[in-house]
This record gives C-alpha cells, sequence and structure tokens, in this order.
C-alpha cells in the first residue's frame, strides 16, 4: 500500500475491554462515495441537454423530452449517422458546413431525449466518424458539435462510455490552451462522463496525461469552463489509488484557485470545488497536508456557516470530516491549532456551524454533521470539552432517540467519544467520568439500550460498549442497576447464541464473565 494512502475514515472511536470498534476505513469510503453525490442531487455523468456558447443557432429543443416511439427515434439517429458519413467523405463545394450541419442533427438527436438512442448511434458507426470531426484544422463549430455528440454518448451504459476509446487522445489534446473555451469545456464535460464510469477508464485517462490540462482549465476565472472542469476533476482523481489526488495537488497554482474559488465563487461553482476538496482529503495524505495549512479550514466553516445549499454543504461537511479525521501530523489537532489561523473563536464557529446542520430537516446533512463531530469528539480533551459545552448535546441526545438508525449510530459515536479519552492499541480507554455521568443523567441510556436491540451489527456494538462504560465507570456501583432499570440486561441476553462472534462475546461477557449480573437480579 502506498505511504501515501489515507486509510482511516474515523480517529479512535470509543473502545471497550472487550473489544473494539475498528476504524472505518476512510478512503474506502472515498471510493463509493458515488452515493453521497446522487444524495447531493449531483449525477457522476451529465447529459448535455442545453446548448454551449458556441452553438450559434441557438435551437430552443435542445433541452426538451420528444416523446417519440424508440424505434423512430432510433431510425433517425441511424438515418443521421449515414447522413454524417456521407458528409465526411464529401469534399466538395461547402464541405465543412455540411459536415457541421450533420453533426448538428445527429447531436440534436442525441440531446432530445433524457436516455438518448446511443445504442443506435453506436451500431451505426458514430464513433469513428466523430474522432475524424475531432481533427486538427477542423473549424470550432465542428469540433464542438462532434464533442457535444461524444459527450452524450459517454453518458450512456458503461459499454456505451467504453466505446469512446478511440476518441480520448483528441478530447485531450482540445483541452489545451490554443482551443477555444467552447470546445475545450465541451470536451472535458465529455472526459468528466468517461471518468464517471470507473476506475478502468480513469487510469487510462491518467495514462493519456488528461490530469494537468484539465487541472490548468480549473486555474482562470472562467465561469461555467472552471465548474465544468472541476467536475471532470472530481471524477477522475476520485480513486482508489491516491497517486491522481497527490499529483493534482501538487500542480503550480492548483490550491490557490482552490482557494480563491472557495472563497468567491458562487455556490454552483463552490460546489464543484468542493468535490475536489473531499477527494484530495479523502484519499492523499500529500494533500490533506497542504490543505491543512493553508485557510482552507476557515472557508469550510465560512460556507458551511453562511450556505444554505444542500449541494454544498455535503461535500463542505464530508472535508471537513476528512480533515479531522486525518493521520498526518497537522490534522489530530487541527481545529486547536487552527485558533492560531483563524482567531480565538475558531473551533466554537466549527461547533455552530454543524449545530446548524444537526437542526436540518435533511437527513444527510444531520448525518454528515453528526460524523463530523464523532471525529472531534474522539481528538483532544480541549475538542471533548468545547462539544460538551455547547448546544449540540441536547441536540444530539434528541437525535439518538428518534433519528433513524443511520443518524443514531453516528450520534452514538459522538457522545461515546466525548466519554473516554483515548488510548494506544487495545488498552482500556480512560473514562471522562463527569461527561459520562452527565450524559446519562440527561437519559443517554435508553437510547444506547435501544441500538444493542437494533439488527445493524455496528449500531449493537456501539450499544454494547457505551453499557459496559455505564456498568464499569458509574460512581457508587450504580451502573448496573441503571442498566437494570431499562432492561439493558435483557437486551445483552439476546446476543447469548447471536451469530456474530465479537458481539456474543461482548454481550455475554459484560452479563455473565465481568460482573456476573444475571437477568434475574
Amino acid at each position: 500500500m502506498s505511504d501515501d494512502t489515507v486509510v482511516s475514515h474515523r480517529r479512535d472511536p470509543i473502545q471497550s475491554s472487550v473489544g473494539s470498534v475498528a476504524a472505518n476505513r476512510r478512503r474506502q469510503q472515498a471510493v463509493t462515495i458515488a452515493k453521497e453525490r446522487r444524495e447531493a442531487l449531483v449525477r457522476t455523468k451529465r447529459l448535455c441537454r442545453v446548448g454551449t456558447s458556441g452553438d450559434g443557432n441557438g435551437d430552443g429543443d435542445g433541452d426538451m423530452m420528444i416523446d417519440e416511439e424508440r424505434s423512430i427515434l432510433e431510425a433517425q439517429t441511424s438515418s443521421a449517422v449515414e447522413e454524417l458519413k456521407s458528409a465526411v467523405a464529401y469534399q466538395g463545394k461547402g464541405v465543412m458546413q455540411k459536415r457541421v450541419n450533420a453533426l448538428r442533427e445527429l447531436r440534436r438527436i442525441l440531446s432530445r431525449s433524457e436516455f438518448p438512442p446511443v445504442e443506435a448511434a453506436l451500431k451505426a458507426g458514430a464513433v469513428p466518424l466523430l474522432v475524424q470531426c475531432l481533427s486538427f484544422g477542423s473549424p470550432d463549430e465542428q469540433l464542438l458539435e462532434a464533442a457535444w455528440c461524444l459527450t452524450n454518448i459517454a453518458a450512456g451504459k458503461p459499454e456505451e462510455t467504453k466505446s469512446l476509446l478511440p476518441a480520448l487522445p483528441l478530447l485531450i489534446a482540445h483541452l489545451g490552451e490554443k482551443s477555444s473555451l467552447p470546445v475545450a469545456e465541451q470536451c472535458a464535460w465529455a472526459l468528466g462522463n468517461v471518468a464517471g464510469e470507473g476506475e478502468e477508464l480513469r487510469n487510462v485517462l491518467l495514462s493519456q496525461g488528461a490530469l494537468l490540462p484539465l487541472a490548468r482549465m480549473m486555474l482562470p476565472n472562467k465561469g461555467s469552463t472552471v465548474r465544468t472542469a472541476a467536475w471532470a476533476l472530481s471524477n477522475l482523481i476520485k480513486g482508489p489509488s491516491p497517486k491522481a489526488a497527490t499529483e493534482l495537488i501538487k500542480i503550480d497554482g492548483v490550491l490557490d484557485a482552490v482557494l480563491q474559488h472557495l472563497r468567491k465563487a458562487d455556490e454552483e461553482l463552490a460546489t464543484e470545488i468542493a468535490w475536489v476538496i473531499v477527494y484530495l482529503s479523502a484519499l492523499s495524505n500529500t494533500a490533506t497536508n497542504i490543505l491543512v495549512q493553508s485557510d482552507l479550514l476557515q472557508l469550510l466553516v465560512e460556507r458551511l456557516a453562511t450556505s444554505n445549499s444542500l449541494q454544498l454543504l455535503i461535500p463542505v461537511l464530508r472535508t471537513l470530516g476528512n480533515l479531522v479525521a486525518g493521520e498526518t501530523q497537522a490534522t489530530p489537532v487541527v481545529l486547536v491549532a487552527g485558533n492560531e489561523i483563524a482567531g480565538n473563536d475558531f473551533s466554537d464557529n466549527v461547533i455552530s456551524a454543524l449545530i446548524k446542520c444537526l437542526k436540518s430537516e435533511h437527513r444527510v446533512l444531520k448525518k454528515e454533521s453528526a460524523w463530523v463531530l464523532s471525529n472531534m469528539a474522539a481528538g483532544s480533551v480541549e475538542l471533548k470539552r468545547l462539544i460538551f459545552s455547547s448546544e449540540a448535546i441536547p441536540v444530539l441526545l434528541q437525535l439518538l432517540s428518534t433519528a433513524p438508525i443511520d443518524i443514531k449510530k453516528e450520534v452514538a459515536y459522538v457522545l461515546g467519544n466525548l466519554s473516554v479519552t483515548s488510548t494506544e492499541g487495545r488498552e482500556k480507554p480512560n473514562l471522562i467520568l463527569d461527561n459520562l455521568v452527565s450524559l446519562v443523567g440527561r437519559g443517554c441510556l435508553p437510547g444506547f439500550i435501544d441500538l444493542v436491540k437494533s439488527v445493524d451489527t455496528e449500531a449493537a456494538r456501539l450499544g454494547l460498549q457505551f453499557i459496559e462504560l455505564v456498568l464499569r465507570g458509574m460512581p457508587n456501583g450504580e451502573g448496573p442497576k441503571l442498566v437494570r432499570r431499562e432492561d439493558g440486561i435483557d437486551a445483552m441476553e439476546r446476543f447469548q447464541f447471536h451469530e456474530n462472534g465479537e458481539l456474543r462475546n461482548m454481550a455475554n461477557g459484560l452479563v455473565d464473565k465481568d460482573l456476573n449480573i444475571k437477568s434475574s437480579s
């Protein structure tokens, strides 16, 4: 495994002497981040339905659904490809306009429906013709139409996307400075769709040199061109290898561009930039080290505090969690050290922004913000104190009782991590007694016992770990009484013959071996 690979998703979760919670792999989470992007209403592949600035005819039907029989649409597609074949072979007067007209007709057909007739276009032999139309020296209008057709073909099924392999070198070449912005942007869009298909095609694009020209397109402040380049880059570096993310952050000007766009850009562009940062912080220790030494944290917190855009807040939260969960020297104390960068209230501002998201109506924001807090709560004693003295605690306690199970688990990590200090290896953690007593007194124990009753293995493990803290940590021997009163012993005895050996041993050890408690007590 590469030294630069980031493998930890969460720092030092709550631990038990009879079993420990293995740290989730942050890198693995990043590789499967496409699910989060769907939740954020952002597609990995994007169909080009609306004309770019190079479409001089301004046809108004580019983004309309045409309710036609599939067979008619496929016949039209085959006819359009045949017309393009004729235009490419034609050498007479007006050859360029004839090609552009044929390309435009094919592009219109491929742009009409949400599910364009890509298969029919491929069967008719469209890709080799489109590659010919991308040749250097062709007019911009021709290049733009050809790249647009390829963009929508690349938005199709996996095997359809792979059909673009012969076109990739030319699409990458047209990203260069000699190309017009509309042509370069359309080629970037097509390449973003290809990269979004999966690791195999990402590796092909990287080996053919797509990273550098896409990165350079992100440097100027050119509106939609930067958005498209950033989106394509986020697809290109998403892993699982950290190599592309590490190479990207080392390119001159990339860090400055990222910070500038995040600071000044509208929310749409900031969202695309934020997804680039998600993968940088998730996959590469080199990138993480560079990012935490910049103004990034302050900018993320400012966006978190001021934005109401779900699409933007999700990658911002994901990046914050990645940075706090980092394995580098800088990140374990990054929020405390941030006081030197952004003022004495920096950590308080982070927590306040996270509380805002915990109170959101959006389920995904509650989950992501709780995840960030869980990583903070696993950090220094100072961070634990800041969280525990904040308004986050009553919100978290409410969520533990009422939220869906995926949010409850993240909340359980927060509350559990606030009750212990981390230790090395598998040693028993040091209890923060005041926090534990306070949380139990405020009614969190029933919520953890409900987790024990869950069919979710991770949730049950978290519940058992917290019960152990209560049984062994509450003063004056109150722990067993409290657990019995909430039917915790019965909940643990459900694991007596459980198929999961770890949970079975944890529960049985607590009930019988360690404390010699009997359900009949």
